[in-house]
C-alpha cells in the first residue's frame, strides 16, 4: 500500500473512531460503507468526504448533530480547537454494562455481551423496585425519567364543526342556500374533549420507602407530560403538595425540591386523617372533582381504618375514576388483608400493582392515560 493512501486510512480510521468516541452509533457495517464511497470520490475534497460521512456513518437525526461537531474538530486546521462552537453531548450509558464496553457498536455488529445486556435491561423492568441495587435503581430512574405519557381527556356538552357526528343543520342549509340551494355536502358537528385533571396521592412512609422514589419520578412524569392538569402530593403522617416541585423539568431537580418539601419521610400513615384533608381543603375547591385520582400505597393503616373508607367513598363520589397502586399486589398469594386495604378497596374503580418498571409504564400509559385493561377493585 503506497504511504499516502494508507495515511489517508489511517486518518479515515480515526475519523471513525472518533465519532463512536463523540456517541455516532457507526458499527462495522456502516464503516465499511463509508470507506466504499471513499473509493468512488475524491478524498481531497472536504465537501466529498462530508457527505460521504453523513450519508453512510449516520443512523439518526439525533446523529447528525453530533457529526457535523465532530467533522468540523477532527478537521480542523487547529485540531486543540473546534473550528465552531457546539453544545456538549451528553452520552447515556445504562449501568448495566459492564465497564470499558464499547458502547458505540451497530445493530449490523451483534456480540454475544450485547444481546446479554439487553436481556438484563429487559430482565430489569419486571423486577420488584424494592430488590434492585443502587445501580439498577439508577438505571429505573433514568428510564422513568424518559417516560412520555397520554393525556387522559374528557367530553365536555359543547359541540364544534366535526367531519363525524350528528347533522349540523343550521351550517348545512345556509352553505345551501350559498351554493343557489343545492345541497352539495352534509356538515356535522361533534361534542369536543378537555383534558381531565389527574391527582397523584403518594405513600411516602417507611413501609413504601422502598418505592417511593420512583412513583415520584413516575408523577414527575405524568405532570411533565400533563402540565397544568396535574397535582401532586405526598402522604404520609401529613399532606404536602408537590405539584410546584414536580413541574421542574428536569426530574433529579424536581425529586431533589421534593424531598425538600416533604417533612415526614419514612414516617407512619394516617391516610383516612389525610384524605380527609386533602378532600377538605382541595376537594371541596373543585380539585377532585371529575377528576383521575391516584392513590399509591400499601395500605398499611396506622389510623382509624373506618375514617380510611368513609373519605375514599367521598373521593368515588367526586372523581371520575379511582386508581389505587399497591407494590405488594405483585407477590405471590397476596391478599388485600389489611384494613386499610380492606377500607379502601370497596370504592376503588383499579387496583394495580406498580412495583416494577414495567407496571408503572402500564399505570402510566394505559390507566392514566384513559385506556383502562384491567377490571375493578377485585382485578
Amino acid at each position: 500500500m503506497p504511504t499516502g493512501a494508507r495515511d489517508i486510512t489511517e486518518t479515515m480510521l480515526g475519523f471513525v473512531r472518533a465519532l463512536r468516541a463523540g456517541g455516532v452509533r457507526s458499527g462495522t457495517g456502516r464503516a465499511r460503507a463509508f470507506f466504499d464511497a471513499l473509493d468512488a470520490l475524491d478524498v481531497t475534497d472536504p465537501e466529498a468526504v462530508y457527505w460521504a460521512g453523513r450519508l453512510t456513518l449516520c443512523s439518526g437525526p439525533a446523529d447528525l448533530r453530533r457529526y457535523d461537531a465532530c467533522f468540523a474538530y477532527y478537521f480542523s486546521a487547529d485540531p486543540l480547537r473546534p473550528a465552531a462552537r457546539t453544545p456538549p453531548v451528553t452520552v447515556l450509558r445504562p449501568v448495566m454494562w459492564p465497564s470499558g464496553r464499547d458502547r458505540t457498536r451497530g445493530e449490523d455488529d451483534p456480540d454475544p455481551q450485547h444481546l446479554a445486556a439487553a436481556s438484563d435491561a429487559e430482565v430489569l423492568r419486571s423486577r420488584d423496585i424494592a430488590t434492585l441495587t443502587e445501580g439498577e435503581r439508577a438505571e429505573v430512574a433514568r428510564l422513568l425519567g424518559l417516560l412520555a405519557t397520554r393525556r387522559p381527556h374528557r367530553r365536555t356538552h359543547r359541540t364544534a364543526p366535526a367531519r363525524r357526528g350528528r347533522l349540523d343543520h343550521p351550517r348545512t342549509l345556509r352553505a345551501t342556500l350559498r351554493q343557489g340551494g343545492e345541497p352539495l355536502r352534509l356538515l356535522r358537528r361533534d361534542r369536543t374533549t378537555r383534558p381531565r385533571r389527574v391527582v397523584l396521592l403518594i405513600d411516602v412512609s417507611g413501609s413504601m420507602s422502598p418505592y417511593a422514589d420512583a412513583l415520584l419520578r413516575l408523577a414527575h412524569a405524568v405532570a411533565r407530560g400533563h402540565p397544568g392538569h396535574t397535582e401532586v402530593f405526598s402522604v404520609g403522617t401529613r399532606l404536602t403538595r408537590l405539584t410546584r416541585e414536580m413541574r421542574v423539568r428536569d426530574p433529579d431537580v424536581a425529586l431533589a425540591a421534593a424531598g425538600a418539601a416533604i417533612p415526614d419521610w419514612s414516617g407512619g400513615t394516617r391516610l383516612g386523617v389525610e384524605l380527609k384533608e386533602f378532600l377538605d381543603v382541595y376537594g371541596q375547591r373543585g380539585m377532585a372533582r371529575g377528576s383521575l385520582a391516584v392513590i399509591a400505597s400499601d395500605g398499611w393503616e396506622r389510623g382509624d381504618a373506618a375514617l380510611l373508607g368513609t373519605q375514599m367513598a367521598r373521593l368515588s363520589r367526586l372523581a371520575h375514576r379511582t386508581v389505587w397502586a399497591n407494590p405488594h399486589k405483585a407477590q405471590p398469594g397476596y391478599e388485600p388483608l389489611t384494613a386499610g386495604m380492606r377500607a379502601a378497596l370497596p370504592h376503588v374503580d383499579d387496583f394495580v400493582s406498580g412495583h416494577s418498571l414495567d407496571a408503572l409504564e402500564e399505570l402510566a400509559t394505559a390507566v392514566i392515560g384513559g385506556r383502562v385493561k384491567r377490571g375493578g377493585a377485585g382485578a
